[in-house]
């Protein structure tokens, strides 16, 4: 896509020594370019065969919820320890720089039989397969994720066992 890679920044050392944050925000601040990304994203083959999406918080909302709207699928979040409610689904799992967990609502699983995982990066791949393996437990399908960036020297995508969609790789 035109101009994408030059929406994105780097911080280095970001949020912690040695890594080398990619902000993609700047994606958003172009209207024509964002525009353009969510309608190449919402047209994808993963998200056209899965029935609901699921968004990884925070940046992936932004980007699950616009693909959710134009694709007319509904989409359900995966979070942070202690921001939802009622009986969850719950899963640690490793960043590249540390630990954390993801949560989702159990009910919000028993709609729909097959999702697509959005988020705005794919790095390591683990808080993708984090969400992978929740929706499993959930007894559900994961039909893949769809990103925004990969970045290739992390490889994340040979952890993973589905199939991956990004719009950019670096």
């Amino acid at each position: 896509m035109k101009n994408l890679d030059s929406l994105i920044r780097t911080y280095y050392d970001f949020p912690r020594k040695g890594i080398a944050f990619k902000d993609i925000l700047g994606i958003i601040q172009d209207t024509e370019v964002f525009r353009e990304l969510i309608l190449k994203m919402s047209s994808n083959k993963i998200i056209k065969s899965s029935e609901a999406i699921i968004s990884i918080e925070a940046r992936g909302f932004i980007f699950g919820s616009a693909i959710s709207l134009q694709a007319s699928k509904p989409m359900i979040v995966a979070r942070k320890p202690g921001k939802l409610p009622g009986e969850l689904l719950e899963e640690n799992y490793y960043l590249e720089y540390g630990k954390s967990s993801l949560s989702i609502q159990k009910e919000s699983l028993m709609r729909f039989s097959s999702y697509a995982i959005v988020d705005d990066l794919l790095a390591t791949g683990g808080t993708i397969d984090c969400v992978a393996n929740l929706i499993r437990r959930g007894g559900k399908k994961v039909c893949g994720s769809v990103s925004v960036v990969e970045l290739m020297e992390l490889n994340g995508r040979s952890r993973l066992k589905f199939p991956v969609e990004s719009m950019m790789q670096i």
